[in-house]
């Protein structure tokens, strides 16, 4: 495949919806990733960060009398009828007392209602089910005296409210701008035995101070196993969650031995700013860590241990906007489905169906996605391929077809020409199979390969019915696209089965297969029905569309910019002049199919 003229021009992409967290036990490392903000149609007073717990919670489970909660947030308008989630915790184990890491970032207005909503619900209950609801509006969270916020948790029992459900603790802060990133390194020395038998299994909890003098989780180490002094692995976090960008606000360092039923023993804490852990990095000095409990019941109580910074970096995030302002252009190739279960396009059942009355689903998804990813393509250049159909002259298969006819030069100038050549080839073409993702991954991968060096980044949008031939061949091209600069959408039309397509869309887990890994996760599926309005013939949400569709490519991008090392450069007075090249490669073989 090649992909379009790569002149290098700056235009600075839309705002883009940033990627869920991976959701994780509490007790492990978690980098802390930011959800996605709500967005209102207007300019907001202020971003604010939720920090979420709760006290007393319902259980669920009749043996181990303890829960497993997290917590959903949803917002909605007075005028709208139905609750948005926009966020959720992770799940933390057997506790009655949930202190939540994960952050919820919102754009606060002052001049409107913003009504929220937190379920708190355990893994195991049923869809619909939850410990206790608690609602408010943003603006009383914002006027919070202290910042911090409690509430009465309430659940219902057919149909009748009962308050005895436990509380729960939010606390709102501004969200200052800072793009810089810490990376903490701790270790610990001479941590007392819990018995002469067990050694410690330590790990670290970091959090931070409020106005109230309270302090909120916001990040924790892996254990260490059975060890009185600890080298943890280094925390990677954002100075706003672990400070607000304030580096001398107090941080607390937590120890505790990790025990496997939740109850983790506290060892001891002490306090210090990002300040004071340079300073103590530099000198090479260390805090006690002191069981305050254990010190005031226990007479002669010596400190349990004390705690190093075995190094500390402060650095700057460089993020999607800084590459893309600063000469890193990215491209787009669209890879349409022309297998024979879309059905025959006279068939007024099939998916491919043309009439002139109405859009079929493949040139909904075309308009609607197309609309969108255009605007990030400097090039106007636009590769469209077609695969799975029997083409003229040979009538052979093919895997890889223009929709222009032109295999020398199968560019579009925009969406509306892929259309147009998209309905030609309809007339013109066998719909046969078998559907094959491989051959256009691995030609995305030939062409990535020579464009290595943190300017260009490839997008390929793969428009589908959902019936996959060749999952294994699909998996590896997808581990081996993992290592260079491309992403892949795949949109699902149609009513089939997508849960090989969710497969690929490894959110939560590496894909692998054949003992196989990929670096990074590059793919991104959306099943356009979900977006379609009750007639099946237009896009009811464009907005919506365009948030789930680019939702991961910016850290998909960033993730490969920084595993490479590749830093955007800072633009001369004069730009650059533009300049088209059109790379080559090589047509799939037998051995692709």
């Amino acid at each position: 495949m090649a992909f379009g003229a790569m002149a290098i021009r700056n235009k600075a992409p839309r705002r883009a919806k940033q990627p869920p967290p991976k959701l994780t036990h509490s007790s492990q490392y978690i980098t802390d990733e930011m959800l996605s903000p709500y967005v209102p149609s207007f300019l907001p007073t202020s971003q604010v960060e939720l920090t979420i717990s709760c006290k007393d919670l319902l259980s669920t489970h009749t043996i181990r009398n303890k829960s497993d909660p997290f917590c959903v947030v949803s917002m909605r308008r007075p005028w709208q009828d139905k609750w948005k989630e926009i966020a959720r915790t992770e799940t933390i184990e057997n506790t009655h007392n949930p202190q939540w890491m994960k952050k919820v970032i919102l754009d606060y207005n002052f001049e409107t209602i913003q009504n929220i909503k937190f379920d708190i619900r355990d893994k195991d209950l049923k869809a619909g089910e939850f410990l206790g609801r608690y609602e408010t509006t943003l603006s009383e969270l914002v006027a919070s005296y202290g910042c911090q916020s409690i509430g009465k948790l309430i659940a219902k029992t057919d149909g009748v409210g009962h308050s005895d459900c436990g509380e729960i603790i939010v606390v709102c802060e501004e969200v200052v701008s800072c793009k810089q990133i810490v990376q903490i390194q701790f270790q610990a020395e001479n941590l007392p035995k819990p018995s002469w038998l067990r050694g410690n299994d330590p790990f670290l909890v970091i959090l931070r101070s409020n106005e109230d003098a309270s302090y909120s989780i916001v990040t924790c180490t892996e254990p260490e196993h059975s060890t009185q002094d600890p080298i943890w692995k280094p925390i990677t976090i954002r100075a706003t969650n672990l400070c607000n960008g304030d580096f001398t606000r107090s941080i607390k360092m937590d120890c505790y031995n990790y025990r496997d039923n939740g109850k983790h023993k506290l060892i001891g804490s002490c306090y210090a700013s990002v300040y004071n852990m340079k300073t103590m990095h530099e000198n090479e000095e260390t805090r006690e860590l002191v069981n305050e409990e254990k010190m005031k019941t226990k007479p002669g109580y010596v400190p349990s241990g004390v705690l190093e910074v075995a190094n500390i970096e402060i650095t700057e995030e460089i993020t999607f906007l800084d590459y893309i302002r600063n000469g890193t252009q990215m491209h787009f190739a669209v890879a349409i489905d022309f297998t024979a279960s879309n059905g025959v396009h006279t068939d007024p059942k099939s998916l491919h169906h043309l009439s002139d009355d109405h859009m079929n689903s493949y040139e909904i998804a075309l308009r609607g996605i197309g609309d969108i990813i255009q605007q990030y393509d400097n090039s106007g250049l636009f590769p469209a391929f077609g695969f799975g159909a029997k083409t003229p002259p040979s009538n052979q298969v093919s895997f890889q077809f223009p929709l222009n006819g032109n295999a020398q030069h199968p560019y579009c100038t925009n969406i509306e020409e892929i259309v147009k050549h998209y309905r030609d080839q309809l007339n013109v073409v066998e719909l046969y199979g078998p559907t094959n993702f491989a051959p256009v991954i691995n030609d995305t991968i030939s062409i990535a390969k020579g464009f290595q060096d943190g300017k260009h980044y490839f997008v390929l949008l793969i428009i589908t019915d959902g019936v996959i031939s060749d999952m294994i061949r699909t998996k590896k091209a997808i581990i081996e696209a993992s290592k260079l600069p491309i992403s892949i959408i795949i949109v699902g039309v149609g009513d089939d089965n997508f849960e090989a397509m969710e497969e690929l869309d490894s959110d939560n887990v590496c894909l692998t297969v054949d003992d196989l890994v990929a670096e990074r996760d590059i793919v991104q599926f959306v099943p356009l029905n979900s977006f379609l309005s009750k007639d099946g013939e237009h896009i009811k949400s464009q907005s919506a569309l365009a948030e789930e569709v680019l939702a991961e490519i910016p850290q998909q991008l960033t993730s490969y910019m920084n595993s490479c090392g590749y830093k955007p450069e800072i633009p001369s007075s004069m730009p650059p002049n533009p300049s088209v090249i059109v790379p080559t490669a090589p047509r799939p073989t037998e051995s692709d199919v």
